[in-house]
């Protein structure tokens, strides 16, 4: 017998710099630690690593796995992610396909879990700098 868990999410970057200001921005997060070619996230959820790992070449494929950001409304948290660089890329049944600054695709996507109210961050837009800010850690 023995265990497993999912322990990391690591996010391929060819521009370590623009993931992390976009990923540390878009999770409301910050960097953790440094070790070459990982730079480590503070996880937006209990027990997961969150890793950047900078790589030399430039993503030239669809992902076959991506991120799914939950929110309570899809227009104002797609707008909030494209302000630091992300973009759409569609549009499928109620949400938008993403892309980060290095290409990799995520979705926004509406509440599909009963733990969002708890466990979710509340954002914000600051009326003079129009920057947004999370409410909450």
């Amino acid at each position: 017998m023995h265990r497993s868990r999912l322990q990391s999410l690591v996010i391929d970057c060819d521009d370590l710099e623009a993931g992390i200001a976009f990923w540390t921005r878009a999770l409301g997060t910050e960097v953790v630690g440094r070790d070459e070619p990982y730079v480590s996230l503070e996880s937006p959820q209990p027990g997961l690593k969150l890793l950047l790992q900078s790589v030399c070449e430039p993503k030239t494929a669809k992902s076959r796995v991506h991120l799914d950001i939950e929110t309570d409304d899809v227009e104002a948290e797609s707008l909030r992610l494209e302000s630091f660089g992300a973009r759409r890329t569609g549009r499928v049944e109620g949400w938008n396909v993403m892309e980060d600054p290095c290409g990799n695709e995520f979705c926004v996507v509406p509440i599909s879990d009963q733990g969002f109210g708890g466990e979710a961050r509340e954002w914000a837009v600051d009326a003079e700098q129009t920057t947004p800010f999370s409410l909450s850690s």
